[in-house]
């Protein structure tokens, strides 16, 4: 059941809670779904915590790329206490349960991807990096769409992509993807993602649609296919010290505004493809969709049978879900 939102909650919190201002950062523009799902939350904390909780949101990326924030926020020191990440940026930090949410074709359609953030599984998912003492705890989920494949040349088919050097993150399972297609996996920090298209360090690379268009990969990658080999996911995290130092209404206010932020995510992601697609076609982008994703299924089932083997009962309970 959602706080209820009543003078009477702010006035209690005002007054037996210290102010504290937790540092957010963002990889992406405010004007982004990611970046609006945290000004929504920024909003909603504040609110239900009577103004004691602050959010001061680092966006653009001027923190680092989400590795270097994770790297920031697992090292302590409290220069980073909350950030938006990708839901597989964890499968490098342990999230053996987040690897899941990062294997090509597991999720159907976007309703797939909900009804597993509404699922009793979610929590132990968002919880996993706690338990195993790595410092952060996730508080709620998002999404930013699927993800699809670009590139500086022509995408009109799976077969064009072999022997292209596609630019990935640190992550076993997208190294494992690129490679499934007969491409090149090649690690290049998001930051410097558009320079290394522009000078042709990596041919192609991987999004939401969204995302391309916001950080403007168009301009020098202006083909796409909608592969949608994975859902982008996304965690709020917080780290173990900066929840430590919020009371229980504190906490609270930030479970809550994590709900309402949520809510306002899925609404938001849902009708923003679609206007999105039509701005790319006008600025000229080549846009290819994919009637049969059969192909791109049977050629990673070698990655999807390996990521998921070490929690198998668990991934087909998410294949369930749809």
């Amino acid at each position: 059941m959602a706080l209820a939102v009543s003078g009477t909650f702010a006035g209690q919190a005002q007054a037996a809670d210290k102010t504290v201002t937790l540092v957010y950062a963002e990889v992406n523009p405010m004007d982004s779904i990611v970046g609006q799902t945290g000004q929504k939350f920024k909003e909603e904390v504040e609110r239900l915590s009577g103004g004691t909780v602050l959010l001061d949101i680092k966006a653009n990326g001027v923190l680092g790329a989400e590795q270097d924030v994770l790297d920031a926020m697992l090292g302590g020191g409290g220069t980073i206490d909350m950030s938006r990440i990708s839901a597989f940026a964890l499968t490098s930090y342990g999230g053996q349960k987040s690897k899941l949410l990062s294997i090509p074709y597991t999720f159907t359609s976007r309703d797939h991807f909900w009804k597993f953030a509404a699922s009793d599984l979610a929590p132990e998912f968002l919880l996993e990096p706690h338990e195993n003492g790595t410092g952060i705890r996730g508080l709620f989920y998002g999404e930013e769409g699927f993800r699809h494949f670009f590139g500086t040349k022509p995408l009109n088919k799976m077969a064009d992509l072999a022997g292209m050097k596609i630019r990935v993150s640190n992550d076993p399972v997208m190294r494992g993807l690129v490679k499934a297609l007969d491409a090149s996996p090649t690690v290049v920090n998001y930051n410097e993602l558009y320079s290394a298209l522009q000078t042709g360090v990596v041919d192609a690379a991987e999004q939401p649609i969204a995302n391309y268009k916001s950080k403007a990969f168009n301009e020098v990658a202006p083909y796409m296919i909608l592969d949608g080999h994975t859902l982008g996911a996304i965690q709020v995290i917080i780290t173990d010290e900066a929840w430590n130092k919020l009371s229980a209404n504190q906490q609270n206010a930030l479970v809550e505004a994590g709900k309402l932020a949520s809510a306002f995510n899925r609404e938001l992601s849902e009708g923003a493809e679609q206007k999105v697609l039509k701005e790319l076609a006008a600025a000229g982008a080549t846009v290819v969709p994919v009637a049969d994703k059969g192909p791109w299924q049977k050629a990673c089932a070698g990655v999807i049978k390996e990521a998921s083997a070490q929690n198998a009962a668990l991934y087909q309970k998410i294949l369930d879900m749809q």
